[in-house]
């Protein structure tokens, strides 16, 4: 078994109808770019009429059709902000926990422990999150994964994760297995995949993967090693159709 092996993402992800909301984060291949990615998927009407908006650098979903939201308590959120040379991405509304722990001189760790999985029984989704901290020209990045310690919800068990970028190499975590009923939630380290150069064929390579149906928006970032530009990709399933 080869434990360091480099995984092509669409190989992970390519018939498995449900891997819901995923985030990604790594280094090029050329080691010019950080890249970050999020994704979602739904599989009720009210999950799937969403889109990714961009405004100020940040991302949120926002509903594509205002008048069918039905339950906005987990599915509208901003889903990426940064704040000084850090880069928050999450599955849900702690991206402002995050942010305001760091405003607060907390680390991202310690922000979450005021967080757990979401209160969706009897699926307990985890909550899923990543920061980079770029610094000396370079950066690196954190992971963390927020699950119920069983079926019944009664406990959180959290699991944060620290990388160092090294180039084409990246960290996949997404919340759930595959589908069910329950939904079986994801379990283990973040998966180990390759990061190219090309921001187009990293986009097309994970959208293209993604599930037909259930799969809705994607954002990819990749941005200069000092933090400072970056070019972005965001794919809207509602507003190409």
């Amino acid at each position: 078994m080869n434990i360091y092996k480099i995984n092509d993402i669409s190989e992970l992800i390519k018939g498995n109808s449900y891997v819901g909301r995923g985030i990604v984060i790594g280094k090029t291949a050329d080691s010019k770019h950080a890249c970050v990615a999020y994704f979602i998927m739904g599989r009720s009407a009210n999950s799937r009429n969403r889109v990714f908006k961009e405004r100020g650098g940040s991302i949120y979903t926002e509903p594509f059709d205002a008048s069918k939201v039905e339950d906005p308590s987990l599915i509208i959120y901003a889903a990426l902000r940064s704040y000084q040379n850090k880069l928050i991405v999450t599955n849900g509304d702690q991206t402002d926990t995050v942010y305001d722990g760091l405003v607060a001189g907390l680390p991202f760790s310690e922000a979450l422990k005021a967080r757990e999985f979401e209160p969706d029984a009897p699926n307990l989704t985890p909550r899923i999150s990543g920061m980079l901290t770029f610094e000396k020209g370079d950066f690196s990045y954190e992971m963390s994964i927020l699950k119920s310690a069983d079926a019944l919800g009664t406990a959180c068990n959290r699991y944060t994760f620290s990388y160092p970028s090294l180039p084409g190499l990246g960290h996949f975590i997404h919340t759930y297995v595959c589908d069910g009923n329950p939904i079986p939630t994801f379990q283990g380290e973040p998966e180990r995949v390759a990061i190219p150069s090309d921001i187009d064929e990293f986009t097309n390579a994970l959208w293209n993967s993604l599930d037909e149906d259930n799969k809705i928006s994607l954002y990819v970032r990749y941005i200069d090693v000092d933090g400072v530009r970056y070019e972005s990709r965001m794919i809207n399933k509602n507003e190409n159709n």
